[in-house]
């Protein structure tokens, strides 16, 4: 469902490494906003409900809410160093159109239309 490139996992690991919490894992969802219609959450967390799926991508615990599991499916996740900085990047093969940031993005409906924010 989720695939986590090996530069992607080996700083995920690293910045779940220096978290003082124990049983702290990766949360990915999708929230309505940003200027194309949704915008990706990703995150630490160690607090769960009954409404998450529980996904294991290699080795590590990736938890996403039940709502934001359909439009996360086949997405990509990678981490590019560039310079002094460096940030996740984030490709979805759902959507139909992403702003110029990345951060957010818009994807057809079942009917082919596309989805709106509530």
């Amino acid at each position: 469902m989720i695939n986590i490139s090996d530069s992607a996992m080996n700083r995920i690991k690293d910045m779940l490494d220096q978290e003082e919490t124990p049983n702290m894992f990766l949360r990915l969802g999708v929230n309505p906003g940003g200027c194309s219609g949704f915008s990706y959450g990703m995150g630490l967390d160690d607090e769960e409900s009954e409404e998450d799926v529980h996904l294991d991508v290699n080795g590590l615990k990736v938890v996403v809410d039940k709502e934001s599991v359909r439009f996360l499916n086949g997405l990509e996740i990678d981490f590019q160093e560039s310079g002094m900085s460096g940030g996740f990047t984030i490709n979805n093969p759902n959507a139909v159109a992403s702003c110029g940031c990345g951060q957010s993005f818009r994807m057809k409906n079942e009917e082919g239309k596309p989805e709106v924010c509530d």
